[in-house]
């Protein structure tokens, strides 16, 4: 009689054996099992890496798959995370359902916005090989950090860091990195919120006087009664509750973005250039007043690039297992993202310089198309181009405050333990958007320091990724991994202090008298 395999003899009929390639989740769905060959091939340890053939070869196989079905469980749900229960009530972490869409639209709004339209008063101080060559290392220089940051949201099994501050209080340490990191981040979501009720104010003044024309009663709203007019639409906007459930005032911001930022460029070019332009930097009296100048300039190219400072929050927003972890979907939404935001970037700064050359106004681009072609183009595409920058403003300044909403939050729910109610959160943000309002009416030339305050935020794109990168997943040490991160690092901490200096110089020779929309004399 033959002897059948040892195998056959301990199978068991009830259970059909075509089921055991298989593991059931917690969701009911059937997910294959990995394959032996990538098993074989990862080699790093996981605790459920002790569920393993070789140790499970004495155990029955029922148990066996009991094992198996746990640990597909454990490695579905993502078991090493250790959830704050205080997340589930903040504004960025109370819905984690994000995905890769979402990741795009929230990139792209706060990625694109006014700071693109002044890339051609920076054009006017370099000239056309150093202002391309600046603006193109900055472009990968930047997305190069964004990728940092992307890897480094779950580098320490167990943890998310949800927010950019989280991150650099675990490079740098806990009182380290809340000063460095603090005071910028919050600087870029304030400071940005409080120069778009400036620009959007501005923007519908000018819409207002577009579309009315002569017919304009005779007492119109004064410019700080615009500013309040926007404020308030930008409070109701606000009333959403959390980052997921603006990802739709994020897809308009990311779609009028890309449509102003293409009209602007397309009118500039399509018109006639005004005489006596020229493509040569401008000449200042002093060598001192050119490195100046050019400081500044490099300065307005940084501050083209920002969001980075809310990457880490889109990237909270996703759930993230060990099967599918949270940097997949948000790489994947970042890339789209940084390819419609260099389509926006460098047509606007090349066709804005080439149509205006050294003659650029200093409020930049839209400023230009206003002053010299107003009566060239039909209202009717300059009112559109307006009306789009005030969609824009409106969306961007939502992804910018959550931010700011989420500290109000986190220090409301850390003292009372429970919850913000409907009227304590509406409180903040109505609070928070008047306290903007007084700050753009108090500062009305913030707008126009776009050199000073990208030297000042230069550090959260372009500096404090690199050196986390390197004391977190610490890299062989004099590696070229290691060497070009910390090269990279300081030379964003050197050119800080260079475009703050410019920024500073250019703002005092001004008199503070710069307006992002003054018409050129």
């Amino acid at each position: 009689m033959e002897e059948r395999p040892e195998t056959e003899l301990i199978s068991i009929p009830a259970t059909p054996r075509a089921s055991t390639p298989e593991i059931l989740t917690p969701s009911g769905q059937r997910s294959p099992r990995p394959a032996s060959k990538e098993a074989k091939s990862s080699t790093a340890w996981t605790p459920t890496s002790f569920i393993s053939p070789r140790f499970l070869s004495p155990i029955g196989t029922p148990m066996k798959r009991v094992l198996i079905n746990m640990k597909g469980y454990l490695e579905e749900m993502g078991h090493l995370t250790k959830l704050n229960p205080q997340d589930a009530w903040l504004p960025i972490t109370e819905s984690r359902n994000g995905n890769a869409h979402y990741a795009a639209f929230h990139n792209l709004n706060a990625g694109v916005g006014f700071q693109a339209l002044v890339l051609p008063v920076a054009f006017a101080f370099l000239g056309w090989s150093w202002g391309i060559l600046s603006l193109t290392i900055a472009y990968c220089w930047q997305l190069y950090t964004l990728w940092i940051l992307v890897q480094l949201h779950e580098a320490v099994p167990g943890k998310r860091y949800n927010r950019y501050v989280e991150l650099a209080q675990a490079a740098f340490g806990e009182r380290l990195g809340l000063w460095l990191a603090l005071f910028p981040t919050v600087y870029l979501s304030a400071g940005t919120a409080t120069a778009l009720i400036l620009i959007g104010g501005e923007t519908m003044k000018l819409f207002f006087q577009i579309v009315c024309g002569p017919l304009c009663s005779s007492n119109p709203l004064t410019t700080v009664e615009w500013y309040l007019v926007f404020t308030s639409l930008c409070i109701v906007l606000s009333q959403l509750p959390n980052l997921n459930s603006i990802a739709g005032l994020s897809l308009i911001g990311a779609i009028t973005a890309i449509t102003y930022s293409t009209m602007v460029w397309v009118l500039s070019v399509s018109q006639q250039r005004p005489p006596a332009i020229s493509y040569e930097p401008l000449s200042l009296p002093s060598f001192s007043a050119s490195v100046f100048s050019v400081m500044n300039a490099l300065g307005i190219v940084a501050f083209a690039f920002r969001g980075h400072n809310l990457a880490m929050e889109i990237q909270a927003t996703m759930p993230s297992t060990f099967k599918h972890p949270a940097h997949v979907p948000m790489w994947k939404g970042a890339k789209v993202a940084y390819f419609f935001i260099a389509l926006c970037l460098f047509p606007v700064a090349i066709g804005g310089f080439w149509a205006y050359g050294n003659l650029m106004p200093s409020g930049g681009i839209l400023n230009a198309l206003y002053g010299f072609h107003s009566h060239d183009i039909p209202r009717g595409l300059l009112a559109m181009t307006f009306l789009l920058v005030v969609f824009n403003c409106l969306s961007s300044f939502q992804i910018y405050s959550m931010p700011v909403f989420d500290s109000f939050e986190a220090s409301y729910t850390t003292r009372t333990n429970r919850p913000c109610s409907i009227w304590v959160r509406s409180g903040f943000r109505v609070f928070y958007g008047f306290i903007s309002f007084f700050i753009g009416v108090a500062l009305p030339f913030l707008s126009s320091l776009a050199g000073l305050l990208g030297g000042l935020t230069l550090p959260v794109t372009f500096a404090y990724p690199c050196f986390m990168w390197v004391l977190i997943k610490k890299p062989s040490k004099y590696s070229f991994n290691w060497y070009f991160n910390w090269i990279l690092g300081w030379l964003g901490v050197a050119f800080s202090l260079a475009f703050s200096i410019g920024g500073v110089w250019s703002m005092v020779n001004s008199g503070l008298t710069l307006k992002f929309f003054k018409p050129p004399n």
